[in-house]
């Protein structure tokens, strides 16, 4: 006998006064906004009475957020405490993680690797309490690459890097020369996957030293970009610089992660495929912090960490005066980081986007890029009411540092983090 999933009610209710975000991420005059079927049915001054009045006069009203990179999976840097992790405990704890990013403010997720269709499908059914969730399961990488990780004297996959061994739904993502990568990419998109990520540079934490070439060849890169097209799927493709940002774009790459070392000429190629950049400040910051301290992190990442705080902001900058287009991405893979995604807002602030344009990197901007800019994203009418409540000012980036500053979550409508003015008995 099959058994239903949980019934999710949504309840019919007005937003009274107030300021609501418009698509330019600013915001207008105290206003009212009606949900009805959990979607955005008018907005505009003293609308009609619905079957539920709710009083947000002082507070901010914003879109849910869109984390368009994230490790929901990965909880730990520590190489053997994942070794010895259950991986029943793991999901049990990633299933808390996006508990605590949506109640964060994020609604929907974009997983950057490491999380299998298995939770996305179980979260769109109703099974956990979470944001709606995009996955690429595992990065494509090649041997010795960025993701390959290993046990040194065994030759077994060893979670480095915040991979995960092999397991099925989650399949071998390692790949070397034409035909294999059009075969793992085959598998990576039968296991469920929506996205292609590809390793196309090593990473600040990777293994050795050095700048960042191409870690797959052109022909390979374009291989597995084009089979994941041939399927309708797009490819996010990890590139912190140097040719491999040209050759992804060239192949058709539908945005580059990180881009620490971005330069005009790519920001312009960008620009003219349309791809986006996913910068993911906030865990740079984080590792250059980390290498201000002795022996907390190996000496070669180290060094590469502080490099990356001293370019940190660059690529915003530059990807900015180019037009191209920048979503919000965490890369948050740890539990002392995950639900405190709206920092990564300060961090945009920080590089050079005024606070308006990293609301729009936030929002729109992210779900323009999964594909769902025409549902989720914008509070227009028609579109699903996910939605943020500040009860600080956003013009202060200061805002998006605290937790405290969301006071409350909606998601397709539904209170997941009532207000306090939320009345609890319509929860």
């Amino acid at each position: 006998m099959s058994i239903p999933p949980p019934a999710r009610p949504t309840v019919d209710f007005t937003v009274r006064q107030a300021f609501v975000m418009d698509e330019s991420g600013d915001f207008g005059p105290p206003t009212d906004l009606q949900v009805t079927g959990g979607r955005i049915a008018a907005i505009g001054p003293d609308l009609p009475r619905n079957s539920l009045d709710v009083d947000l006069s002082g507070c901010w009203l914003m879109p849910g957020v869109v984390d368009a990179h994230l490790h929901a999976v990965t909880h730990s840097f520590d190489g053997w405490e994942q070794l010895n992790t259950p991986y029943s405990y793991r999901i049990t704890e990633t299933l808390d993680a996006l508990r605590r990013t949506l109640a964060a403010g994020v609604t929907f997720v974009r997983d950057a690797g490491g999380l299998d269709a298995g939770v996305r499908d179980a979260v769109a059914a109703g099974l956990s309490e979470a944001p709606e969730l995009q996955v690429s399961v595992v990065p494509l990488s090649r041997t010795g690459g960025h993701g390959d990780g290993f046990l040194a004297g065994v030759g077994r996959p060893y979670p480095v890097d915040g991979m995960l061994p092999d397991y099925p739904g989650r399949p071998p993502h390692v790949a070397d020369g034409v035909d294999e990568v059009r075969r793992v990419v085959r598998t990576i998109l039968r296991s469920g996957a929506d996205w292609i990520k590809i390793m196309a540079t090593g990473g600040v934490m990777s293994a050795g030293a050095g700048e960042f070439p191409a870690e797959f060849t052109g022909e390979e890169l374009t291989t597995a970009i084009v089979e994941a097209d041939r399927r309708g799927k797009p490819a996010m493709v990890h590139a912190l610089g140097g040719p491999a940002i040209g050759q992804a774009l060239r192949a058709g790459a539908r945005s580059i992660e990180h881009g620490l070392w971005l330069t005009e000429a790519d920001a312009d190629l960008m620009a003219s495929t349309g791809a986006t950049l996913v910068p993911t400040l906030g865990i740079y910051a984080h590792l250059a912090e980390l290498a201000a301290t002795p022996g907390a992190l190996p000496a070669a990442t180290a060094d590469r960490a502080r490099a990356a705080g001293v370019a940190l902001g660059d690529a915003v900058r530059i990807a900015r005066a180019a037009g191209v287009p920048i979503a919000l991405g965490t890369d948050f893979a740890h539990r002392d980081h995950h639900g405190h995604n709206l920092t990564e807002i300060a961090h945009l602030v920080a590089a050079g986007l005024t606070v308006a344009e990293a609301l729009v990197a936030a929002t729109s901007a992210g779900a323009d890029l999964c594909g769902v800019g025409h549902l989720t994203g914008r509070l227009r009418v028609g579109y699903r009411f996910d939605a943020v409540v500040l009860d600080a000012d956003p013009s202060d980036p200061e805002t998006f540092r605290s937790p405290e500053s969301v006071g409350g979550v909606f998601a397709a409508g539904r209170p997941v983090r009532p207000h306090p003015r939320w009345p609890m008995s319509r929860c």
